[in-house]
């Protein structure tokens, strides 16, 4: 059985910084092409960064060089750094496969 479960949400003043992690179990996790989305209040899911098996990664413009996505296969889990947030950053942040997702995590950016 396929579980992600992230974590490392909570509250941050706008130019705060986070960390989230995502545990999987159940895939062959070192050859799994991983994805971050976020749902803010009111939105729909937006893509927000993916990272190969290789370590390539990829992200929205929105999020350029204040997010970095990693991963860490021995240990099985995903990360997302995230940098100088701002407000409209404000969702609930999940982790995914092409074919299954976290529960997710609540990032709120507010002062």
């Amino acid at each position: 059985q396929v579980q992600l479960v992230e974590s490392g949400g909570g509250l941050v003043q706008p130019g705060g910084s986070l960390r989230l992690s995502c545990a999987a179990s159940g895939i062959i996790f070192g050859v799994s092409v991983m994805h971050w989305y976020r749902q803010g209040p009111g939105k729909q899911r937006e893509w927000v960064a993916s990272i190969t098996s290789g370590g390539s990664t990829y992200y929205r413009d929105s999020v350029k060089g204040r997010f970095t996505a990693s991963r860490d296969n021995a240990k099985k889990t995903l990360y997302l750094q995230m940098n100088s947030l701002k407000p409209e950053d404000t969702a609930v942040y999940y982790c995914s496969t092409d074919e299954n997702w976290g529960q997710g995590t609540q990032v709120t950016v507010s002062s």
